[in-house]
């Protein structure tokens, strides 16, 4: 009769890591990540999108328009002119990640983005066929352009919701490649 051995218990070293990133952490954590291409210097704001197969489709981040040189262009928030104001050159992260696109269309998908988006970022939204938006901050909540942004939102049938944070930062070191075990100490 042979011996049949049984299964070693697992050691630590062999089992899969528990503090890894959730899906919905992910997502937000590369948009985030994406804000930090962005050049204005008051709002860093980036924007994924993600299919049904938790795959992403879309990435932006808030810049001026391609072939616009961001150093010709106003960066202020505010001027007597709004003509020298950021506002009327600026292109939305969520502009930027439908534009941005590497698949056919983004129907049905959802869109993770820092900040909920304004009117006209919705009707983009809307019109791309996003079924869904999670956002982080909602900082502007009180503005006529953020009440006709939820109201176009609702109107079409777009859920929207808040993401809650299971971590309150994820920090990337280039270096923990070269030292095993040192994904662990880098989420809080």
């Amino acid at each position: 009769m042979e011996d049949v051995q049984q299964p070693k218990p697992a050691s630590s070293t062999s089992r899969r890591r528990q503090d890894y990133l959730e899906w919905p952490e992910y997502f937000m954590a590369v948009a985030f990540l994406s804000a930090q291409r962005s050049k204005d210097p008051s709002s860093q704001v980036g924007a994924c999108i993600v299919n049904q197969e938790n795959k992403i489709v879309g990435i932006g981040y808030n810049g001026m328009p391609n072939g616009c040189d961001d150093d010709e262009l106003p960066w202020s928030r505010c001027d007597d002119n709004w003509l020298d104001t950021k506002y009327p050159y600026v292109c939305h992260a969520e502009l930027n990640a439908i534009m941005n696109k590497n698949s056919a269309d983004v129907k049905g998908c959802t869109m993770y983005v820092a900040l909920f988006p304004c009117n006209e970022c919705a009707k983009l939204i809307i019109q791309a066929g996003i079924k869904e938006v999670v956002f982080l901050s909602d900082k502007y909540h009180d503005t006529p352009g953020m009440a006709a942004s939820r109201r176009l939102l609702t109107m079409a049938g777009i859920e929207y919701r808040q993401f809650k944070p299971k971590r309150s930062k994820i920090v990337i070191d280039f270096n923990s490649i070269n030292h095993p075990g040192m994904l662990n100490s880098t989420t809080e």
